[in-house]
């Protein structure tokens, strides 16, 4: 469903299209959002597929692309870190990863935490000695690195370990990721003791050192069932008239590893919300981009046909057998319990939360003399190096919190020179021309009140003079004394018509969100200017390059990510990208270091 500006609004799936529609015109049993949706739909546009297994599988793709306003939709399922093992390579390794991908690695996770996968991994390299290096450096070394030389990799790149043993490092490794302790902490006493029998004291030493690590990590672990064998996802959620929380316990092999939480705008007590239809969407779009595990419990009967789909459509993604119920034994139900507990505690936590965002707007409403609470504020910041490669950034907050969905970035095409007035007038121009984005609630620039004005002419020319703006000028500091900042004043922030600033208190909600926003996007202003000059760096050396057309020079800029990752690059790879070959790849890879080695001579 499109609106007027030929928007996509809403996706859905029906097994008869006619009926569907229809009941969204000819019924007015609907619930708020049904109605406000049915007012803004313009056009219906539908996609045939041959199965519902299809049209379920496309309805998640869509809604992950999309991102339609009247969806329930997963804001965070892109966040969470899973292990992968790279198990398409002779040599695997172990790294951090926030999508999975059917690339014939094994995934393990979600996990709630990357600081705990880097941990993890970090104890899993130097408990099985497996290698840690990037696959450019692995394929181009030609003696071992420090790592091994310390006694934490068995230098597989050098041919110190046979492709068999090392496989053997990894399925141990592996066996603890799937929760199979036991089998760990018998094959690492076996080790040990083979190596204190071969009076390899040092090494067995390191063994009893990574046994009594392994066993520290178990301890803290939350045994749910000690007979358990399968991995399990199960489903919970609480919620009142605003909003509700859907928990997701992992539990992998009986352990309960963790938990995930999503808010959404639903009430299920609400009789014109279906559970089943809410929790159905959930489960399809949050399966789009997690592993399916070998059993889903979910927290509601769905009925025998919606539960033959979404078995279905779980064994479609992930090409094994899986197990979708609702649970009515002892164990399901006390893992159900549990599982709604969690979800009840992190619904109070998310309804405070929310509560003291909208205190804070409504604070930003009156010492800011707004007419209306600011649900959609807009922040604006130039970033530049010496007046070059010129960067804005636009960051969205809606009701109090980020919505990276909505962030843009400008690189500035009018203005030569570090003029960040100019800049700021060429962005904002640009972004309110866009008649498809709603116009915010409050515009706010980095600045004091030069930035301020400059705001002010641009809304009065582009006739958007209603629309509220405010300044945020950074505090100003005296200098340091004992490695802290003296202020000279706190952050400030200039409104039109009035000479001295607003100042709010620094332990207030809106304080925290007028200067969150202000420092979101001069963090995601920096990080594009960064990025386009570390493109440029790599750019400006393949200039030198004999032979490179523009066409290859976008071709590499493609592939690799730093010119650092190209120069240790074999020859082959090179070669395979279209329209190179080895002659050509090899003269690269040979100006390239040539260049370096030149360099660091003079």
């Amino acid at each position: 469903m499109k609106n007027v500006l030929d928007k996509i609004i809403y996706v859905g799936k029906a097994k008869v299209l006619r009926a569907r529609v229809r009941s969204y015109f000819n019924s007015t049993d609907h619930s708020a959002k049904t109605k406000t949706l049915i007012t803004h739909i313009d056009k219906i546009e539908y996609i045939l597929t041959k199965t519902e297994v299809e049209a379920f599988l496309l309805e998640a793709s869509l809604i992950k692309k999309h991102r339609p306003k009247y969806n329930i939709r997963l804001k965070d399922d892109k966040n969470y870190p899973y292990i992968k093992v790279s198990l398409e390579d002779e040599f695997s390794r172990l790294y951090l990863v926030r999508k999975v991908k059917k690339d014939g690695g094994l995934y393990f996770g979600p996990f709630t935490s990357g600081l705990m996968v880097y941990e993890t991994i970090k104890f899993l390299n130097h408990t099985f000695q497996i290698r840690d290096c990037a696959d450019h450096y692995f394929r181009n070394r030609t003696r071992p690195c420090l790592t091994h030389q310390i006694g934490n990799c068995t230098a597989p790149c050098v041919g110190l370990i046979s492709a068999e043993a090392y496989r053997k490092d990894i399925e141990s490794a592996m066996l603890l990721l799937k929760g199979r302790d036991k089998q760990v902490l018998k094959l690492l006493t076996q080790r040990m003791k083979e190596a204190a029998k071969d009076e390899k004291f040092e090494k067995a030493a390191k063994l009893r050192n990574s046994l009594e690590a392994l066993n520290a990590i178990l301890e803290k672990q939350s045994v749910i069932n000690a007979m358990g064998e399968k991995d399990q996802d199960v489903i919970g959620f609480e919620g009142d008239e605003r909003g509700c929380t859907i928990e997701v316990l992992h539990v992998r092999q009986g352990k309960l590893l963790g938990s995930q939480s999503h808010f959404i705008s639903v009430n299920p007590l609400s009789a014109l919300e279906n559970p089943q239809d809410w929790l159905v969407s959930f489960v399809n779009q949050y399966y789009e981009s997690n592993v399916v595990p070998d059993e889903v419990l979910l927290p509601v009967d769905l009925g025998r046909d919606l539960h033959k789909l979404l078995k279905a459509v779980l064994e479609e993604r992930s090409s094994k057998e899986v197990g979708v119920r609702f649970a009515t034994d002892t164990s399901g139900q006390k893992l159900g319990e549990l599982a709604n507990r969690n979800a009840a505690e992190h619904f109070k936590n998310q309804v405070a939360k929310n509560a003291r965002k909208h205190i804070g707007l409504d604070e930003i409403k009156e010492k800011l003399g707004l007419k209306e609470i600011p649900m959609r504020i807009e922040c604006f910041d130039i970033s530049n190096f010496q007046g070059q490669e010129s960067v804005a950034s636009q960051v969205v907050f809606e009701e109090g919190v980020p919505n990276k969905d909505l962030y843009r970035r400008y690189k500035v095409r009018t203005v030569e020179g570090p003029n960040d007035f100019a800049s700021m007038k060429e962005v904002l121009s640009r972004r309110l021309a866009h008649m498809d984005e709603p116009e915010p609630d409050l515009l706010v620039v980095d600045g004091g009140k030069g930035q301020l004005s400059v705001a002010l002419a641009v809304l009065e020319e582009i006739g958007k003079n209603k629309i509220p703006v405010c300044g945020l000028a950074k505090a100003r500091t005296l200098g340091k004394f004992n490695d802290k900042e003296l202020k000279a004043s706190e952050e400030r922030i200039f409104v039109p018509g009035r000479q001295n600033p607003v100042v709010f208190a620094k332990n207030s909600e809106a304080y925290a969100i007028l200067v969150g926003i202000r420092d979101e996007a001069h963090r995601f202003a920096i990080n594009y200017h960064r990025k386009l000059r570390d493109n440029k760096t790599l750019e400006s050396e393949l200039d030198a390059v004999t032979g490179l057309g523009e066409k290859r020079k976008k071709a590499l800029l493609r592939h690799f990510q730093s010119i650092d990752q190209l120069k240790f690059a074999p020859a082959q790879e090179i070669a395979e990208l279209p329209g190179f070959n080895t002659v050509l790849a090899e003269r690269i890879l040979l100006q390239l270091r040539e260049d370096e080695m030149v360099a660091e001579e003079s």
